[in-house]
């Protein structure tokens, strides 16, 4: 069964729906492309991609052990290369709450985030450059 339904709707922009939920998305092209980066363009979700993924996945192994991400945060800064027009480097800035997390729970943190299936999903010529902050 098909994921998401995308209609072109438009002077660079595009709407997608989620078909079991129904959720949207518009895309935009960026300014720097013709654009009028009103919205995600689709490099900027291929981008974001990674770091909902690394969160999701490090959810999912937090409450697998037994402790707790919420209030996490992503930063996500996308590169854009040139010659083809393409990301070169998408850099990750993971920031966790104060929950004095262990050395074995932040061990099993980055192991998570680092093999997300986004992670290993984009090209290996894609610099992922990837950084956590624990606060106390």
């Amino acid at each position: 069964m098909a994921t998401s339904k995308i209609t072109y709707t438009g002077e660079l922009r595009t709407a997608s729906i989620h078909l079991k939920s129904g959720t949207e998305i518009i895309t935009d092209a960026p300014v720097d492309n013709q654009g009028k980066g009103e919205a995600f363009s689709p490099t900027d979700l291929l981008a974001t991609a990674l770091g909902n993924c690394m969160l999701t996945i490090v959810g999912i192994a937090a409450k697998t052990h037994g402790f707790n991400i919420d209030g996490t945060t992503a930063e996500i800064t996308k590169i854009m290369g040139e010659n083809p027009r393409r990301v070169t480097e998408i850099v990750v800035n993971l920031q966790f709450p104060a929950n004095n997390y262990s050395n074995k729970e932040k061990e099993i943190i980055e192991r998570s985030a680092r093999t997300c299936p986004v992670a290993y999903s984009l090209h290996p010529d894609i610099k992922q450059e990837i950084t956590f902050g624990y606060f106390f």
